[in-house]
């Protein structure tokens, strides 16, 4: 068992992110998750990320705030303990267009080794 504790999660930056600061909770440690690592994003008002893909799946559960998600023509939005699967290589745009700090954590596989 590993307990990281939140006060010793790192930030780090998120490609194409803007106004967001972002913590890795779990992953990319010793004794951590192997398959996957999971982050705490938190989106400022007008903040957002992409459009962008990844080559990888990826899971947000948006913890408080709305968060507008663009995929293919379609615009929905996801509020407290909503999930949202983005599957890989799918374009995704999201943005918090509320005056509340959006605050969303996100999992996904770690990237492949070349």
């Amino acid at each position: 068992m590993l307990i990281k504790r939140f006060s010793e999660a790192l930030q780090y930056e998120a490609p194409n992110h803007f106004d967001c600061k972002a913590m890795r909770l779990a992953g990319f440690e010793e004794g951590g998750p192997e398959k996957f690592w999971v982050g705490c994003s938190h989106f400022l008002p007008g903040g957002g990320a992409g459009p962008d893909s990844s080559p990888m799946e990826k899971v947000y559960v948006i913890l408080s705030g709305e968060l507008t998600i663009r995929v293919g023509g379609t615009e929905e939005k996801a509020g407290p303990m909503d999930s949202v699967t983005i599957p890989a290589g799918e374009v995704r745009e999201i943005v918090n267009e509320a005056n509340d700090v959006v605050t969303m954590i996100v999992a996904m596989p770690y990237p492949e080794k070349s």
